[in-house]
C-alpha cells in the first residue's frame, strides 16, 4: 500500500514536470477557443457606458484576456478593450484608465488617489497663517510659493 502511494506521487510529480498536465500543447493556449464576443454582444455590453456606440470590429487584443473593440462614437473612431469577463474596460477615452463597467468606477484612479493620499495631519501648521479656528473641525490648508 505504502509503495503503490510512493509510486502514484512519483508519477504525478513526473507529469507536472514534463507539461503533460497542461490542456495545451507546449503551454501555448487559444484563450479564443473558449471565450468569444460578437459585434452585437460588445455593443449591448458598452451601450449602457457609451450610449449610441456603433461597432466596428472586435478581435482579440494583443494582451492575452482581452478584446480589442473598434467603436464610432458620434463620428470619432475609437478603440476600447474590453476583459474577457466583460466587467472592465480600458479606453483612451477613460485616460487609460481601467473602468468597472457596472459600477462605472474608475479603478486606476481609486488605486493612485490610494496611495497618494496626505495625511493632513503631518503637516506642520507652527509657521502657518492661521484664518478663523485654529481648532476647527474641518481645515482647508492652501499651499503657495512666493517665487
Amino acid at each position: 500500500m505504502r509503495r503503490t502511494n510512493i509510486i502514484t506521487t512519483a508519477i504525478a510529480f513526473i507529469l507536472l514536470l514534463s507539461g503533460i498536465s497542461f490542456g495545451y500543447a507546449k503551454n501555448d493556449q487559444d484563450c479564443s477557443k473558449c471565450h468569444t464576443l460578437s459585434n452585437d454582444q460588445a455593443k449591448n455590453i458598452l451601450d449602457d457606458l457609451v450610449p449610441n456606440i456603433k461597432v466596428l470590429h472586435v478581435v482579440q487584443a494583443q494582451i492575452t484576456g482581452m478584446w480589442e473593440v473598434g467603436a464610432d462614437i458620434g463620428g470619432k473612431k475609437a478603440i476600447i478593450y474590453l476583459d474577457y469577463s466583460k466587467k472592465y474596460i480600458i479606453s483612451p477615452a477613460t485616460g487609460g484608465n481601467i473602468v468597472e463597467l457596472k459600477t462605472k468606477a474608475n479603478l486606476t484612479m481609486d488605486s493612485f488617489q490610494k496611495i497618494n493620499k496626505v495625511d493632513v495631519s503631518k503637516i506642520p501648521l507652527k509657521d502657518a497663517l492661521v484664518m478663523g479656528d485654529r481648532n476647527a473641525k474641518h481645515k482647508v490648508i492652501v499651499f503657495d510659493d512666493p517665487d
